[in-house]
């Protein structure tokens, strides 16, 4: 909510504010095992309940099926369950270092991560620039890397000058709306296509219920 509240705010003053939203290439499935024990440990996790994860993490197989047709058994070396509970705070306990040195607003939710911060000048993108690659670095030293194919910058507000961002030597493609922790947003800051959606599933609801339902008086009942 911090995140979001700043952009708000900034937006109310008239300011531009430019949002990277950034996407782990296959977030779950990519952690290392002995670096995530690593940095368990650097957070105070150990004894028993650190090696009930390693126990819960480690020895697992897994195989695909395709019609009916299955794969050898194959060790899993990396990545941690999803649908689980604790697989979320895991993840979130090994990117958890992903903002030293960042000095932009920085959002970690799960694996939906964003950056932000008002672009009024030249200055300030820059900035944004400098942390983009420092979390950049970071996911390459980490073996985190990004999908820059799908991580997008959308410029907010007025008078947003659209300036270009990378990483690496990807340049981040624009985008105009994007499904923030499920709730769409647009360049103008404004949840209107959230309330449009809403709108048209209320209504395929109630035409479900209109054809299907017949009204009965008490006396026909």
């Amino acid at each position: 909510m911090e995140f979001l509240e700043e952009v708000t705010c900034t937006l109310d003053e008239g300011k531009p504010f430019d949002v990277i939203y950034l996407d782990f290439a296959k977030a779950f499935d990519k952690v290392p095992y002995e670096r995530l024990f690593k940095k368990l440990i650097s957070h105070g996790i150990g004894g028993k309940l650190l090696g009930w994860i390693k126990n819960w993490l480690t020895g697992r197989r897994q195989k695909v099926s395709i019609n009916k047709t299955y794969s050898d058994w194959k060790k899993v070396l990396s990545g941690v369950p999803q649908g689980s509970v604790l697989g979320p705070v895991l993840f979130l306990i090994y990117i958890n270092d992903i903002d030293v040195s960042i000095v932009s607003k920085l959002c970690k939710f799960a694996d939906d991560t964003k950056l932000g911060r008002g672009v009024v000048e030249e200055e300030d993108a820059q900035k944004l620039r400098e942390d983009l690659q420092r979390i950049y670095k970071w996911s390459v030293d980490w073996q985190m890397l990004f999908n820059t194919d799908k991580c997008t910058v959308m410029h907010m507000g007025k008078h947003n000058k659209g300036y270009e961002y990378k990483m690496g030597e990807s340049i981040l493609k624009n985008s105009h709306q994007e499904k923030d922790l499920g709730v769409i947003i647009n360049h103008n800051g404004k949840p209107s296509d959230q309330c449009v959606l809403a709108v048209k599933k209320a209504n395929a609801v109630l035409g479900m219920i209109k054809r299907n339902i017949h009204f009965k008086s008490k006396d026909n009942s």
